[in-house]
């Protein structure tokens, strides 16, 4: 019996690969669309989770339970120097009195604040009117909360970083929590967009009650796509898991405290891109097909899109210039443009430039068969010169027919019109002459612009050997 348990048994079809516990970008992989299967895997590169602890903290967000008093570009500079990091920012300004989710981006993750400044934001705040409402009072404070959504007409307050003229804000959604008339004191919970200010509601909520009313405390509960519940710590935690890494060599406490970037990425349409069109893709190149291995359901023309590896690291923000249905059709073509790269260059080995035809012409340049930009030259072989014709320098008499625009009948002839009135006897000598003309000016301009160059890079060494002295 023992025996048989151990038996590979026969099955007509492989068994379902369960992903629905995969971490970040790799959670439900196998429900992904396969373009295809085949590809090279690479040795480089890292598993969001599984990153060395010095790339992992490059990598990483933090989602920081900002304290009140001190501000958020006090509290950025706080953990810039905690961490000994290069680069650091945040998810949306707090003022200095308001606590809660704080997004911190850690070195490559700050590409990303730009989206996040921009998310969702949701706040619980205490509202203090400025007398009593009466009898049914709870009814009224509701009936106001509610009424106060939609887009709404706000002046920043006076005290604020941005210029104080009229904008137009979003409330998504507003409940009152609790109303404590005799005390006058309200909890309310808002969903709005960012850049809202709470305090400039609470002053509306007053008007529209008639009795006025002033904002007494808020906290932020979420951040786009991290709220209190997501892994928020404090602090001193960031402190803590540091000292003890430093101290310790324990990396467990700093890995608890900082999440890589990927967990503001999970909500995206994914695009897996094989190893080998990763460091294109870094270095700017548009995604095509030739490139792609699994995409998502619901692609939708000019979405946005994150493009991963097959490890999971997120390579990408890109736009996507084809939809599910046409990636699944064709067999070439851009499948998306590129927003903004986060993964670093040269993570991943180059290898593009290893086709025929690009290694030909490599080792053509060492022969110097072709100059060092791979454009012909006296010792081009004229087979060559025939199939790449040298398009930038040549007439229009010495390009091949097949290489020059089709046009259309009625086109051309405007072209052969066009080109005869040019060239009449009286306009040709003036142009001619113009140009000998110029031929001095444009060698004294390039000579001036030379020799002001030579002279901010004197200037620019004499100041370094100057700091270096001192």
């Amino acid at each position: 019996m023992a025996d048989q348990e151990h038996v590979i048994k026969a099955e007509s079809k492989t068994p379902a690969l369960d992903t629905s516990n995969w971490p970040l970008l790799l959670k439900n992989y196998d429900k992904l669309n396969v373009r295809s299967a085949h590809y090279t895997p690479l040795p480089n590169g890292h598993s969001p989770l599984k990153r060395p602890i010095d790339e992992y903290i490059r990598y990483g967000i933090i989602n920081l339970d900002k304290p009140s008093n001190p501000s958020s570009h006090e509290v950025v500079a706080w953990i810039k120097r905690i961490l000994r990091v290069e680069k650091t920012g945040h998810s949306g300004t707090l003022d200095p009195k308001v606590t809660g989710c704080l997004l911190v981006c850690i070195d490559r993750s700050t590409r990303l604040v730009k989206s996040q400044q921009s998310a969702g934001k949701e706040y619980v705040g205490v509202i203090r009117l400025h007398s009593s409402l009466g009898e049914d009072h709870m009814a009224k404070m509701r009936r106001a909360v509610e009424q106060l959504t939609g887009a709404l007409f706000q002046r920043p307050p006076l005290i604020s970083a941005v210029k104080r003229q009229l904008r137009i804000r979003t409330i998504y959604e507003s409940k009152l929590l609790e109303y404590d008339d005799n005390r006058r004191l309200g909890v309310f919970w808002v969903k709005c967009e960012a850049g809202t200010y709470i305090r400039t509601l609470c002053v509306h909520l007053g008007l529209l009650l008639g009795v006025g009313a002033h904002m007494q405390e808020l906290r932020r509960v979420r951040s786009g796509c991290m709220g209190e519940e997501d892994n928020l710590c404090t602090m001193h935690d960031v402190l803590d898991a540091k000292w003890m890494y430093d101290n310790t060599k324990d990396e467990s406490y700093l890995r608890h405290v900082i999440q890589p970037l990927e967990v503001l990425l999970v909500k995206h349409k994914r695009l897996v891109v094989k190893d080998s069109a990763v460091n294109a893709v870094c270095y700017g190149a548009k995604l095509m097909i030739p490139g792609l291995l699994r995409f998502e359901d619901g692609i939708e023309n000019g979405e946005e899109v994150v493009i991963i590896s097959t490890k999971g690291e997120a390579v990408a923000l890109g736009i996507a210039e084809m939809t599910t249905a046409v990636i699944a059709t064709v067999d070439h073509g851009v499948v998306a443009r590129i927003k903004r790269v986060i993964m670093e260059r040269d993570t991943y080995p180059r290898r593009w430039g290893l086709g025929p035809m690009a290694s030909k012409k490599k080792q053509m340049v060492k022969e110097g068969k072709l100059d060092k930009y791979g454009r012909t030259n006296a010792s081009t072989p004229d087979g060559w010169k025939q199939e790449h014709p040298d398009l930038q320098g040549a007439k229009p008499s010495e390009v091949p027919a097949d290489a020059m625009e089709v046009s259309t009948p009625e086109k051309s002839q405007g072209r052969k019109d066009s080109d005869a009135s040019l060239k009449t006897p009286e306009s040709s000598p003036k142009k001619s002459k113009g140009k000998s003309e110029s031929a001095p000016e444009s060698e004294k301009k390039v000579k001036k612009d030379k020799k002001e160059k030579k002279e901010k890079k004197d200037k620019k060494e004499r100041k370094e050997k100057k700091r270096k002295s001192e």
